[in-house]
């Protein structure tokens, strides 16, 4: 198929080519009234039965639409974010200060310990389940 463009006769442009879709009458024909006769008199072809099932099975396909289209849209769980400051003293020896992040250390190694626990057991469910999905062939 050429492109719709001018046709050229001896180095002149003489007349330009119609594009494709113009050859397409039924887009010109299309009407939103014709179509509902049409659809209508479909129906008024149809057995009850054949309707009663139509309505059955868009209300069926309505619902999952409805379902999908609700469930994608999740509310975040507003969490606050609340930071403590502590409020030392100026008159704080470096001794002390040593001595809170020995503290503050030692806290944040058993916080460190306990999650890095959590992560184990939840590696180890992991892999409980991805054993027995090899040992079914999945």
């Amino acid at each position: 198929m050429r492109p719709a463009g001018p046709v050229i006769v001896a180095g002149l442009a003489v007349a330009r080519r119609a594009p494709y879709l113009g050859a397409m009458p039924f887009l010109r024909r299309f009407s939103p009234i014709r179509a509902y006769l049409d659809l209508r008199m479909f129906l008024a072809q149809r057995q009850p039965y054949e309707l009663g099932f139509l309505v059955l099975a868009m209300a069926i396909t309505g619902f999952f639409v409805y379902a999908f289209a609700k469930d994608s849209h999740v509310v975040p769980v507003y969490k606050p974010q609340i930071v403590y400051v502590e409020q030392w003293p100026l008159s704080r020896t470096d001794s002390e200060i040593r001595a809170a992040q020995k503290v503050d250390q030692a806290k944040k190694a058993r916080l460190k310990a306990a999650e890095e626990a959590e992560r184990a057991k939840t590696r180890a469910t992991f892999k409980k389940l991805d054993d027995q999905m090899n040992k079914w062939g999945l």
